[in-house]
């Protein structure tokens, strides 16, 4: 059997590959609405949303030339960021042990 700690680790280095890997290969298509505006042809008189010139902006990470690192860099950022905010939500909100 597995210990937890391994376990873990396991599930951490595998979101890390799988993000900062596997995200360049994701999907080059436009996501739903975007196809609409275009199949409607409203995608032209679109603006930028307000933060398109964010550090993270288009699924990239702002100053990285290398698109692959870059795209690459962008998910690993996102894993740490949802593991950071889970983990601290899981430590808040779990339950205390009445015996301690």
């Amino acid at each position: 059997m597995i210990s937890n700690r391994k376990f873990i680790v396991m599930g951490v280095l595998v979101s890390a590959l799988l993000a900062g890997g596997a995200s360049f290969y994701a999907s080059s298509h436009p996501d739903g609405l975007e196809k609409v505006a275009g199949d409607i042809g409203f995608l032209e008189t679109a603006k930028d949303h307000t933060n398109s010139g964010s550090a993270l902006a288009d699924y990239g990470v702002k100053g990285i030339e290398n698109e692959r690192l870059s795209v690459g860099v962008a998910g690993l950022i996102g894993v740490v960021a949802t593991g950071a905010i889970s983990g601290g939500l899981f430590l808040l909100l779990r339950r205390k042990n009445p015996k301690n």
